[in-house]
């Protein structure tokens, strides 16, 4: 089975308060929500493809210094293996705004599971949720 890397982000706010994006019409999974991040491409760190995506997805800007490691999803779907390290981010420059045409909202640790999520995601909840 082909393994997937993955990288994502869990950009908290000064309210506490944790960014999700909806995956838009068209993209596998649409409709559920997710933690900003992206596909690791050949040659590139976890960290590096965070900072790329998090510019294409939202046109913001971090460093990898802002980057901290949290925690991962290790999951099986029918046609992949996804691995996804989770990073923790409390600074960046710009404002998240949709590029990319997906919805965002600000959310509440306590409140994430009341969001529908791919099941890789689903796991990473109590941990964000602990951590905060």
């Amino acid at each position: 089975m082909k393994v997937v890397l993955v990288s994502a982000v869990a950009l908290i706010d000064v309210d506490g308060r944790v960014l999700l994006a909806q995956r838009p019409d068209g993209k596998d999974m649409a409709g559920l929500w997710e933690f900003p991040g992206g596909k690791v491409e050949d040659g590139e760190s976890p960290e590096t493809a965070l900072i790329r995506e998090l510019q294409e997805e939202l046109g913001i800007d971090t460093w990898e210094s802002c980057l901290a490691p949290l925690t991962f999803a290790s999951h099986s779907y029918p046609d992949f293996h996804l691995l996804m390290p989770l990073f923790a981010c409390r600074k960046w420059n710009g404002t998240p705004r949709s590029v990319e045409n997906q919805a965002l909202k600000w959310v509440k640790a306590s409140d994430l599971s009341e969001y529908p999520m791919p099941p890789a995601d689903i796991p990473l909840i109590p941990i964000l949720r602990d951590w905060l």
